[in-house]
């Protein structure tokens, strides 16, 4: 069980392991994470929003599906979608600084273990997808680095709105140290 899906109200959430509760180390494990999921999820927002004040429109994403054809250092399995990106640039333009942003907001709440590294995986397959059709700006390689940190610390997204939350209701989640 996670915090964001505790089940039922007054339902005990399974306790960590006891070895990990006296040394600290989940404790720990849930700072660093916490700090690496909000430093990711900011950096997304930054992204995001950066794309949406610039106009980023279907224009751009005909720019980016027409640099990969041809291109030597996009990979095969890369083609079909920009097919499809040159189809639909309008869906894309709109989608993709729409999903940078989403990912942003999901990782900077943090709503529970479960959900945080379902949203961790989104950022890696999102900047691969980037990688892929030979996009690479500065920020990509520290978003994977931060993103890989969540999901090595299953415990990243336990510190946020999910952890607040069921504080308040006292479904029994404390930090233990």
């Amino acid at each position: 069980m996670t915090a964001a899906g505790a089940g039922l109200v007054g339902e005990a959430l399974p306790a960590e392991p006891a070895v990990l509760r006296r040394t600290g180390v989940l404790r720990t494990a849930e700072v660093v994470g916490a700090l690496a999921r909000v430093a990711a999820g900011v950096l997304w927002l930054g992204e995001g929003v950066l794309k949406y004040r610039a106009g980023f429109g279907s224009a751009d994403i005909l720019l980016v599906a027409q640099g990969t054809t041809g291109n030597s250092r996009v990979p095969f399995f890369f083609r079909p979608l920009g097919a499809l990106m040159q189809a639909a640039p309008g869906l894309f333009g709109f989608a993709i600084p729409a999903l940078e942003v989403a990912l942003g907001i999901l990782l900077v709440l943090g709503l529970g273990r479960v959900l945080t590294t379902i949203t961790a995986l989104g950022s890696v397959a999102t900047l691969m997808l980037y990688w892929s059709s030979d996009q690479l700006i500065a920020q990509y390689p520290l978003l994977t680095l931060l993103s890989a940190i969540v999901l090595a610390l299953p415990w990243s997204g336990r510190l946020g709105v999910a952890w607040l939350w069921a504080r308040r209701r006292g479904w029994g989640m404390r930090l233990r140290g």
